[in-house]
């Protein structure tokens, strides 16, 4: 039989078979152990809460996730895995999108998205989700909320974030001072929000750029600049 009561010793609680379930049963003590956790958490006192996994990892030394409670109505209590600043950053699977061609009598131009319906710009996007798939890393989009850059992905602790920029077809100097602003804003964004996250932010051109100065200006600003298709340095 469970447990039922919960002493003020109790600083560990071990939920089995989550699975994404929400308790139903309010009366089962499974049920009332993570109403007294989530009510001793509201009085200043944390109580860790694991699922099967995490106290696998415990015993073998390893760390585990602490699990959030979410109230669910009616006084039941959810236990979900807590939002990673990855989760909150980086979104679903990045893909190559399908590029049209732009009508002649279209005179809006959106600087922050003009790249987004060239050829080469797509072409470099599936050049470096390629590149990143060689090194079992997966290429996202942004996740809501976050800031909106071309690329991101994670390697260990530390999270990149690119913005990409084709050549082709647009003034050089333009393209990189427009990409080295977005991706050092969305940077800013992202350290600001995030602090104890690790941003690396990365400018992806289509080609080697024809003066060599960016190179220098980039690192001296702490962005590493890179290009295809052999994305030296990612």
């Amino acid at each position: 039989m469970p447990k039922t009561d919960f002493s003020r010793k109790v600083t560990l609680v071990v939920y089995g078979d989550l699975a994404s379930k929400v308790v139903t049963d309010d009366r089962r003590a499974y049920s009332s152990t993570l109403v007294d956790a989530e009510a001793e958490r509201s009085r200043g006192r944390h109580v860790c809460v694991v699922d099967a996994d995490g106290f696998s990892k415990l015993l073998k030394g390893r760390p585990a996730p602490c699990l959030e409670l979410k109230r669910a109505g009616a006084g039941r209590v959810r236990p979900v895995a807590a939002a990673t600043a990855e989760g909150r950053i980086l979104g679903r699977p990045l893909q190559v999108r399908r590029t049209g061609r732009r009508l002649s009598g279209d005179l809006t131009l959106d600087l922050s998205r003009l790249d987004q319906a060239t050829t080469a710009h797509e072409a470099t996007i599936g050049a470096l989700i390629a590149h990143l798939s060689r090194q079992d890393i997966e290429a996202c989009t942004y996740a809501p909320g976050a800031p909106e850059f071309d690329a991101g992905w994670s390697r260990g602790e530390e999270v990149f974030v690119a913005e990409i920029k084709s050549l082709t077809g647009a003034r050089e100097d333009q393209q990189i001072r427009l990409g080295i602003g977005q991706i050092l804003d969305y940077t800013h964004q992202l350290r600001t929000a995030f602090p104890s996250t690790v941003i690396r932010p990365i400018l992806v051109l289509e080609k080697p750029p024809s003066d060599a100065r960016w190179a220098a200006l980039a690192d001296s600003v702490g962005l590493r600049l890179t290009w295809a298709p052999g994305f030296s340095g990612i």
